[in-house]
C-alpha cells in the first residue's frame, strides 16, 4: 500500500491530492516572497510573477517582501514593484539594511562611530540608530557595517579592512555571494564580503539571509501564523525560512536549478519544487512510497549503489520531484551538498 512520502528534516516535497483539494498556497495565511530571481531579473518582471502576486488577496492571502538587498529603502524597492505592477507598499518590504542597523544595535552604543561600507539608505538606517557614521578607517570607527552597494570599489573594500583588523566590530547586512541579473550572475554582497575577510582573517555577524530575524519579524508584523516562504536560492532562502521553522518552496526561475536541488544538503532542501510563482495556485503533486521507489505522476525513482535511477521525462518536474525523494530519503542526513549519478530505466518499481 503506498504512503505519503516525508523528507526528514523539513517535511516533504508533497501534498496529498485529491480532486477537491485546495491549492498549494490555501494552505497557508502569508507568502513571504523573496525579489530577484522570484518577482524580477535585473529591470523586468518575471513573466506571470506580478499576476500571481496580484490574486493573493482574493485567496486571503498575507504578502511580504522579504528581501537582502541592501542598497534601496522598502518605500524605493516597494517603488519599484508597483512600477513593475506588483502590489507593495512599504510596511510590506523587509530589508537586510534594517535588520543590519539593528543587529549592530544589539552589539554597538548609540552614538558610536560606524564605517558605513554600503548605500545611502545603509547610511540612513545607522543614522536613525543613533549612530555616526564614518566614511574612514581613519576616524577610528568602533564598528563597521556592509551591504550591497553597485558603487563600492576597493577604496571601499580597503577602509574596511583597515577598521576591521584595527579592532572595529562588524555586521554584514548578508552574505550572497551573486545577483542574478539578465546578463548572468553578478558579484553580490557576500563575494565583496569575502574579499574583506581574505584581508584580515575576521568574521562578522550576519543580519539577512539565511538567518531567521527577517523570516520571523516579517511573519509577525503580518500577524502571519502559517506563512510560507518562496525564493530561488537554496542557500538564503530556503535556509532561511527552514531556520524560522517554516515551509519553503523553490522556484526555478532564478539562481537554483533542479541539480543543486537534488544535490541540497539536507538544511537547505526545500518542501516545495515550482516552476514559477504561478504554481503556487495548483494542487501540489503526491509523491508517494513503496518499497524504496518514489513516485510522481507518470515518472519514478529509486536510489541503487548511490545512483538516482528514474524514468519518466527529464524536463518534467514530476521527474525531478520524485528523483529528489528518492535520493533525500536515502540520505536524510546531508552536511555537505553531493549531486549524485543519474540513470535513466524504463520503468521502476
Amino acid at each position: 500500500m503506498k504512503s505519503e512520502t516525508r523528507i526528514q528534516g523539513h517535511g516533504s516535497l508533497s501534498n496529498p491530492v485529491t480532486k477537491t483539494e485546495p491549492t498549494l498556497i490555501d494552505g497557508y495565511d502569508a507568502l513571504l516572497c523573496d525579489l530577484d530571481g522570484v518577482v524580477y531579473v535585473g529591470a523586468g518582471a518575471i513573466e506571470g510573477a506580478t499576476e500571481a502576486l496580484d490574486r493573493l488577496p482574493a485567496a486571503g492571502i498575507r504578502l511580504g517582501y522579504v528581501t537582502n538587498n541592501a542598497s534601496r529603502s522598502s518605500e524605493q524597492v516597494a517603488a519599484h514593484l508597483r512600477e513593475l505592477g506588483a502590489p507593495a507598499c512599504a510596511d510590506q518590504v523587509f530589508g537586510s539594511a534594517r535588520a543590519g542597523a539593528a543587529l549592530l544595535a544589539r552589539h554597538v552604543a548609540p552614538g558610536a562611530k560606524v564605517l558605513v561600507t554600503g548605500s545611502r539608505t545603509l547610511v540612513e538606517e545607522v543614522e536613525l540608530l543613533g549612530f555616526v557614521p564614518v566614511d574612514s578607517a581613519d576616524q577610528r570607527p568602533d564598528a563597521v557595517i556592509q551591504g550591497f552597494d553597485p558603487g563600492l570599489g576597493w577604496q571601499d573594500l580597503a577602509q574596511a579592512s583597515y577598521a576591521i583588523a584595527a579592532g572595529a566590530f562588524w555586521v554584514a547586512t548578508n552574505t550572497d555571494m551573486t545577483l542574478p541579473r539578465p546578463e548572468g550572475k553578478a558579484p553580490g554582497n557576500g563575494s565583496l564580503v569575502a574579499a574583506v575577510q581574505a584581508a584580515t582573517g575576521a568574521t562578522p555577524l550576519v543580519a539577512g539571509k539565511p538567518e531567521a530575524a527577517l523570516f520571523t519579524t516579517a511573519a509577525q508584523s503580518l500577524q502571519a501564523e502559517n506563512p510560507l516562504v518562496v525564493g530561488d536560492r537554496l542557500d538564503t532562502d530556503i535556509l532561511g525560512g527552514n531556520n524560522a521553522g517554516m515551509d519553503t518552496a523553490v522556484v526555478l526561475t532564478g539562481v537554483d536549478t533542479v541539480e543543486s536541488i537534488l544535490a541540497a544538503r539536507t538544511a537547505e532542501r526545500p518542501r516545495y519544487l515550482l516552476a514559477k510563482l504561478g504554481d503556487l495556485y495548483k494542487p501540489y503533486p503526491q509523491v508517494t512510497s513503496v518499497g524504496g521507489t518514489y513516485a510522481c505522476g507518470r515518472s519514478s525513482a529509486t536510489v541503487e549503489n548511490g545512483t538516482v535511477l528514474y524514468a519518466g521525462d527529464r524536463s518534467d518536474l514530476d521527474t525531478w520531484r520524485a528523483a529528489c525523494a528518492a535520493w533525500w530519503g536515502a540520505h536524510p542526513e546531508a552536511p555537505a551538498a553531493f549531486m549524485p549519478e543519474l540513470a535513466e530505466h524504463a520503468s521502476i518499481g
